[in-house]
């Protein structure tokens, strides 16, 4: 445990950004999860509906550093041909 006061208010202040980080990345992997799940059951609308929350999330955690911008652009590029395909 830190004993300078800067260094114990730095653990609090990371303990509450790395929770924010994780709220995030788990929104952002549940929003591909469900773009995912309404390609494989053929659901075009619901695909459409889900492909604009997963790329702006995508678009949100890339502009945060939570991924890289390329992992972004790589996913939403797989998205967009998958959406295109059904």
């Amino acid at each position: 445990m830190p004993n300078i006061k800067s260094a114990k208010k730095r653990v609090l202040v990371t303990d509450v950004k790395t929770l924010q980080n994780k709220m995030a990345k788990s929104a952002l992997k549940t929003s591909m999860k469900k773009f995912e799940a309404a390609v494989s059951s053929g659901d075009k609308q619901a695909a459409t509906v889900a492909y604009a929350d997963a790329v702006k999330k995508l678009d949100k955690a890339a502009a945060k550093g939570l991924i890289h911008k390329n992992n972004a652009a790589r996913k939403k590029s797989q998205y967009t041909a998958a959406l295109n395909s059904l």
